[in-house]
């Protein structure tokens, strides 16, 4: 449900970030995290889509076997309001299949002019989903958001994620991995987004 403007400004996280590149169309920065040697990552970028349909696409969960990268099972296990548990499994290449239960929180604030923004928030809640299977490494963190502002008929899109893909991958090894996946995200969303089912108005 929208918020007047007197909410969060939520697009004030701005300290401490270092712009590392640009590629596929997606500007990349990272920042430390105080006690770790894993970085927190920012991807910004344009999609071609209104927010309204970029948010359908990154709430439809079922799908996301047939085109986020790495992803070979996710479900949504129960949603209440806006707030939503999913369950997803991911196969990176040459290192074990992780898996991870996320908590989502959706939401939208009504920005300058009264444009509809959408944020949604996640972190790991692996005590409410299903439990560690052998053969699988399980992540303990994974937290982030997408913004989603309008900028005319397009979305201007922010990613942001910390998370500890566990087992014994190297610390640059990992946060070398954040960095090329980002852009295969947004190329991932912005390719799903063109299917029709997504372009119809929020009911």
């Amino acid at each position: 449900m929208a918020r007047p403007d007197d909410g969060p400004n939520l697009t004030a996280d701005t300290a401490g970030w270092q712009r590392l590149e640009e590629k596929g169309g997606v500007t990349l920065y990272s920042r430390t995290r105080i006690g770790s040697r894993l970085k927190e990552f920012k991807g910004t970028g344009l999609i071609s889509a209104p927010p309204a349909a970029v948010e359908k696409v990154l709430e439809d969960v079922a799908s996301y076997t047939a085109f986020m990268p790495y992803v070979t099972e996710a479900r949504q296990i129960s949603q209440s309001g806006d707030e939503a548990l999913t369950y997803q499994r991911i196969a990176f290449p040459l290192v074990a299949t992780r898996d991870y239960t996320l908590r989502v929180q959706r939401g939208t604030v009504l920005g300058p002019g009264g444009v509809l923004i959408y944020r949604d928030t996640w972190q790991t809640d692996n005590e409410a989903g299903p439990p560690e299977q052998r053969g699988l490494v399980r992540v303990k963190v994974d937290e982030g958001s997408w913004l989603l502002e309008p900028d005319g008929a397009a979305t201007q899109a922010t990613y942001q994620i910390f998370t500890d893909s566990g087992g014994d991958l190297p610390a640059f090894l990992a946060n070398k991995a954040c960095q090329i996946a980002i852009p295969r995200l947004f190329d991932a969303i912005r390719k799903q987004v063109r299917d029709p089912k997504y372009q119809h108005p929020a009911s």
